[in-house]
């Protein structure tokens, strides 16, 4: 049994999503927990790649194929996940800010979020402050996770951070910002709860940061 999960997670480590889906597939056949293969086979697979990315070991096409190989494997088990009914992690709305059309580094935040076992919501690029939270109180969101990549658009996560308290629903949501412009200072200056660098260690920090609170 052990031994398929692995291969899982090597293949998966190697973007090869013909034979994760084969595998995937397989491991099924032969009655292994649809939850052990997501989390030991992709989820971990995915992680090593998170975790290479953010050492330079791997680069942004590796992490890409990669991601991709996990969609497949998860194509396949997700009709058995429901089955099981497989609770994820917390779920997170994640958007690029209006007037900002760039999306690799959102992606890149994305693939990380699912191979940390959330449920994602993608809201795409250039988008309008209010769109963040009405997506966010639509879906129950734990998380509102914003990009910008222009020095010139960040001021709208700020508008972000406004309407949420303008509507009281501040405390509602753990707020994560990011992008090359963005740094630690200018979360504490809009009062986000978290920047991160880089996707793998956003995704290291939204786990913690909703495992604090559903806890607390």
């Amino acid at each position: 049994m052990e031994a398929i999960i692995q291969e899982i997670s090597t293949f998966l480590q190697k973007g090869r999503a013909k034979n994760v889906k084969t595998l995937v597939q397989q491991a099924l056949d032969e009655g292994v927990n649809p939850k052990e293969i997501l989390n030991d086979g992709l989820l971990a697979g995915m992680m090593v790649v998170g975790e290479k990315f953010k050492n330079n070991q791997v680069f942004v096409p590796e992490v890409l194929v990669a991601a991709r190989a996990m969609s497949a494997g998860i194509a396949i088990l997700e009709p058995k996940l429901v089955e099981v009914g497989n609770e994820p992690l917390g779920k997170a709305v994640i958007g690029t800010v209006k007037g900002d059309l760039h999306d690799i580094g959102k992606n890149l935040v994305i693939m990380m979020l699912k191979g940390a076992g959330f449920e994602i919501h993608d809201i795409g690029v250039d988008v309008e402050a209010s769109a963040f939270i009405d997506k966010a109180e639509e879906i129950g969101a734990d998380i509102i996770g914003m990009s910008a990549l222009l020095t010139t658009t960040m001021p709208n996560m700020q508008e972000v951070m406004d309407v949420l308290n303008e509507r009281g629903l501040r405390d509602k949501y753990i707020v994560m910002i990011g992008g090359a412009p963005v740094n630690e200072s200018f979360a504490e200056q809009i009062g986000a709860d978290y920047y991160t660098p880089d996707a793998a260690t956003c995704a290291e920090v939204a786990k913690k940061a909703v495992q604090e609170r559903k806890k607390g």
